[in-house]
């Protein structure tokens, strides 16, 4: 009988251990890789948006030219020897504010007016920007630099530090993201990460297996701006906010704590 309440206690122990020691759960891109095909990187230009903020940037080899069309004060230099200002040539007039694009997908500039910016990458709109500006007769040899001022992501659901995270770059990975918000918790699913993203006024959802190395090859492990990740909790959180769990499981400790003192008294 004591061989048998040994038994029975070794058997809890074990149940316990498994249920709270699975560490596969916690581990990230597991098995083996295909480097042929994963070492490829696939990252896409994100795309303009409606709502989003632009910061625009305009460079051209006359910089007095290059203030008037940009609607900025010239910026000056006086010399010590001379009463007369002198154009900074090297400095570019840039935009104090952002530009936000209108909910039919424009944005509005000084001297060319409406531009269709939605559905563009900033490369393409930089490059429609210059064009414009030498086909009106504005500029000569223009350069222009487009940059989002409200790349954000936001993080819920079972990660450290859950909330709108800004990203000074557009380049940002699924795991850049998760690291910033400070890793899933023990309690969050690796292996059901969903990406929400918006483009052009639908929405997409993408679930992401973070502990498969194919991953890397989804076309949403580079996140864009706006795009929201929500880390699914497992049942293991699910079981110790369960109040009615913790009790049966109280319960049956007891129950197996007193079988086994019983079987050692009448043995």
């Amino acid at each position: 009988m004591q061989r048998l309440s040994g038994i029975i206690l070794m058997a809890f122990v074990i149940l316990l251990a498994s249920s709270c020691g699975n560490v596969k759960n916690l581990q990230y891109v597991q098995g083996s890789f295909d480097t042929a095909r994963l070492s490829k990187v696939q990252f896409t230009d994100p795309v303009i948006q409606t709502g989003d903020l632009l910061g625009i940037t305009l460079f051209s080899d006359d910089a007095s030219a290059t203030a008037a069309v940009s609607g900025q004060p010239i910026a000056l230099d006086i010399d010590a020897k001379s009463t007369k200002p002198e154009l900074f040539n090297d400095n570019p007039a840039k935009s104090s504010t952002g530009y936000l694009v209108s909910h039919d997908g424009f944005i509005q500039l000084y001297k060319i007016g409406r531009i269709q910016a939605a559905g563009m990458s900033k490369r393409q709109l930089a490059d429609t920007l210059a064009g414009r500006y030498v086909a009106l007769d504005l500029l000569k040899n223009p350069y222009v630099e487009v940059r989002f001022l409200n790349y954000k992501v936001t993080l819920v659901g079972e990660v450290s530090r859950p909330g709108v995270y800004s990203f000074p770059t557009e380049k940002i990975s699924i795991f850049d993201a998760i690291g910033l918000a400070g890793d899933i918790t023990v309690y969050g699913k690796r292996d059901n990460v969903m990406v929400v993203r918006e483009v052009n006024g639908v929405r997409q959802f993408a679930q992401l297996d973070l502990s498969k190395p194919e991953v890397f090859a989804s076309p949403y492990y580079y996140l864009q701006q706006n795009d929201m990740v929500i880390v699914d909790v497992t049942k293991k959180k699910a079981a110790l906010n369960d109040q009615a769990t913790v009790r049966n499981i109280t319960i049956a400790t007891s129950i197996l704590a007193t079988i086994a003192i019983f079987i050692n008294i009448f043995n």
